[in-house]
């Protein structure tokens, strides 16, 4: 059974000032998920389930359906605020949607096989796709999912600090934790992160999660009564989320499950703000003139 590509599409993109779900970055106007979409199908993935709200969904339709057509598997599932698939009755008034891993349960019905997850906007590399099939068809299991490890440095901007989730990983590879740097840059060549004033450098082999998930639809019910308590504990915090590191991070600590880190040398890079846009472009240009992608994406 092929994986399945699950991709985080909901987003309000409030600090980009505009879709960039589907803003072109490539020659051709092509997307960042056409990227994704294109090295997932060369990797392997029999299917791609966009995560999207439901007005985007025409817009969404129109600009895949006519490239993926015959290539590869599509649908199309809804993060909507109705609480009430969870038993919730009472209905919570919220700024923002309920994060990551709210959005990846919205999937439950539309996914029967191992999948993984990604963020539209971030561009992960054609190993990384690679990897992660090669897990989710040989490895995974409803014990064992996994996460892709970006080295540190290709991860960073060179502009300025970066919030990055840095991995701590233990003999075997497996996850222990994620610690939030809410400042990660380059000082003098090497990768340091602040707190408190304090600059500490990173490892040369430090991982950084990217939010590039590998799982079994067991997860569904493992993080459904875990975003239950988690709405209900936060009916009063409007832009509280949950997020899917906290999924791990309680399925660690119960036992339920481990996370494999998985390396990868795939240089990431992604759009937060309109700032992004050229210095993505010119990645990918470099990428096709290199021959990694063709001129044309989708022939």
């Amino acid at each position: 059974m092929k994986p399945t590509l699950l991709i985080l599409a909901a987003g309000m993109a409030s600090r980009y000032g505009s879709m960039k779900q589907t803003d072109g970055f490539g020659p051709n106007g092509e997307t960042i998920i056409d990227y994704s979409i294109y090295d997932a199908i060369q990797a392997g993935f029999g299917k791609v389930v966009f995560i999207i709200r439901e007005e985007f969904a025409d817009n969404f339709k129109a600009i895949f359906e006519p490239k993926l057509k015959g290539k590869i598997e599509t649908d199309y599932v809804f993060q909507s605020y109705d609480l009430t698939p969870y038993g919730i009755q009472t209905p919570i008034e919220r700024a923002k949607p309920w994060g990551t891993a709210h959005a990846v349960l919205a999937a439950a019905d539309a996914v029967k096989e191992p999948f993984c997850v990604i963020n539209a906007d971030d561009f992960y590399g054609r190993d990384s796709y690679e990897q992660m099939a090669k897990f989710l068809t040989s490895e995974v299991t409803d014990k064992q999912y996994a996460l892709m490890g970006f080295e540190i440095k290709k991860t960073l901007s060179d502009y300025g600090s970066v919030s990055r989730g840095v991995c701590e990983v233990d003999e075997h590879g497996q996850l222990k934790e994620i610690h939030e740097r809410t400042q990660v840059y380059f000082k003098d060549g090497i990768a340091v992160y602040e707190e408190n004033g304090i600059e500490t450098p990173l490892s040369e082999s430090s991982k950084a999660s990217m939010n590039f998930w590998g799982f079994t639809p067991q997860v569904f019910t493992d993080s459904k009564d875990m975003f239950v308590e988690f709405a209900l504990a936060n009916q009063e915090n409007p832009k509280a989320e949950f997020f899917i590191p906290l999924v791990a991070e309680k399925l660690i600590e119960s036992g339920k499950a481990s996370f494999k880190v998985i390396p990868t040398e795939s240089k990431w890079f992604g759009v937060t703000y309109k700032e992004d846009k050229p210095i993505v472009q010119q990645s990918i240009d470099e990428l096709v003139n290199s021959g990694v992608y063709p001129k044309q994406l989708w022939k």
